[in-house]
C-alpha cells in the first residue's frame, strides 16, 4: 500500500473535471417511482452513465488519464488490461487524440467486447483464463514495448476521473442521502465514495458487490489483495479481482464506504428487467446490480432520497433478450 499522502483527493476530481467534457458527457438523472414505493424511499434516482459515448462511465477515467499525458508519452502509445468497457473507453478516447492503443482481455472476456474494442480503434490482444493473467500479460508487453500504462480502476487519474460522476449527480440533486455504487476493482466506487464524503460527509455510501466476483470484499477481510475464482455472471463487467499490488482503491474504499452488500445472479436479472420494462433501459448486468438489490429488498432505504449510477449499456444482444422475455 503506497503512503496515503498520495491517496487522490476532490482537488484531482475538480482538475479531471477542468479536463474530460470535451470527449466525456454530462448525463441525466431519471426518477423510478415504483423501485422508491418499493423500497419505502423517498425517490430513488438513476443516474445514466450508460449514455456515454462508449456506453459506460469508464470515458470518464480514461479520458482524464490519456489527456494528462505529455507529448512524448502520446507518441509512445498507451495499453491497459480489461474486462472490456475500460478497453472501449481507452480505445475510443485515445483514438480521439491519435494514440495507439493495446487492450490485454482474458479469455473469458465475451468476443462481442473484444470486437467493439477493434471497432473502436484499440489493438485487443486475448490471453488468459482470468483478468488476473491478462494483467500479467500486460505488463509483459509495456516493458517490452515501452507503452503508457492506462489502469482500469487502481490509478489516481482514473479514481478522480470516475468522481467527476458525484460532481454532477450532487449538482443535479442535492439532496441525495445514499448512494449505491457498483463495486469490482474499485476505481468507480473509490472516486465517487471519496468525492461524496468531501462535499456532503454525511452521505451514506454503499457498495454493491456480486456473489461470483466479491474481490474487493474477500481482500479487506484479510487485508491485502485476494484470488477469487471467476465464475460466469451476468454482470461480467465487474468480474477480475483488484490487481496483485493494489496501491489506491482498497484504502480509499476502506476509508469512505459505509456498508457493503452482495447481489446474486436473480438479484441481478431483476434490475435488467425492470430497467428495460419501466424505462426502456438497455443496461447491461453491472449497471443493473442496484437497481436488482432494491427489488430484493437488501438495503434498507426507508425514506431517502437514494441514488447509483446506472454503468453500462454494452451487453451481448441475444443474451440480453432471453433475459428480458422470461
Amino acid at each position: 500500500m503506497k503512503d496515503t499522502n498520495t491517496l487522490p483527493t476532490i482537488a484531482d476530481v475538480w482538475t479531471a473535471a477542468g479536463r474530460i467534457y470535451p470527449v466525456v458527457s454530462e448525463t441525466p438523472v431519471v426518477e423510478s417511482p415504483q423501485v422508491a414505493k418499493l423500497a419505502g424511499s423517498s425517490s430513488v434516482l438513476l443516474k445514466l452513465e450508460l449514455m456515454q459515448p462508449t456506453g459506460s462511465f469508464k470515458v470518464r477515467g480514461a479520458t482524464n488519464t490519456i489527456l494528462s499525458l505529455s507529448d512524448e508519452e502520446k507518441k509512445r502509445g498507451v495499453i491497459t488490461f480489461s474486462t472490456g468497457n475500460h478497453g472501449r473507453a481507452v480505445s475510443y478516447v485515445a483514438h480521439q487524440v491519435g494514440v495507439k492503443a493495446v487492450v490485454c482481455l482474458s479469455k473469458r472476456v465475451p468476443s462481442y467486447r473484444v470486437e467493439a474494442i477493434r471497432e473502436l480503434g484499440g489493438t485487443p490482444v486475448v490471453y488468459g483464463a482470468s483478468q488476473d493473467e491478462a494483467e500479467d500479460h500486460y505488463r509483459e508487453l509495456k516493458e517490452k514495448e515501452g507503452y503508457v500504462p492506462v489502469v482500469p480502476f487502481d490509478d489516481p487519474r482514473v479514481i478522480a476521473g470516475q468522481g467527476t460522476i458525484v460532481l454532477e449527480l450532487l449538482r443535479q440533486r442535492p439532496n441525495i442521502d445514499t448512494l449505491l455504487i457498483p463495486l469490482s476493482g474499485g476505481g468507480l466506487l473509490a472516486g465517487m465514495a471519496m468525492t461524496a464524503k468531501a462535499l456532503k460527509p454525511s452521505i451514506r455510501v454503499i457498495g454493491v458487490s456480486i456473489v461470483r466476483s466479491p474481490a474487493m470484499l474477500e481482500s479487506l477481510k484479510i487485508g491485502k489483495p485476494a484470488d477469487i475464482e471467476e465464475k460466469d455472471t451476468l454482470a461480467d463487467s465487474l468480474l477480475g479481482g483488484i490487481g496483485r499490488e493494489n496501491h489506491y482503491t482498497m484504502e480509499l474504499v476502506r476509508q469512505y464506504v459505509d456498508e457493503h452488500i452482495l447481489v446474486d445472479e436473480d438479484d441481478i436479472e431483476k434490475g435488467m428487467r425492470y430497467l428495460f420494462t419501466n424505462h426502456g433501459l438497455v443496461a447491461e448486468g453491472a449497471a443493473s446490480v442496484g437497481i436488482g438489490a432494491l427489488l430484493s429488498g437488501k438495503v434498507d432505504v426507508t425514506g431517502g432520497h437514494v441514488a447509483m449510477p446506472l454503468t453500462g449499456r454494452n451487453v451481448d444482444m441475444e443474451r440480453y433478450l432471453s433475459i428480458i422475455q422470461k
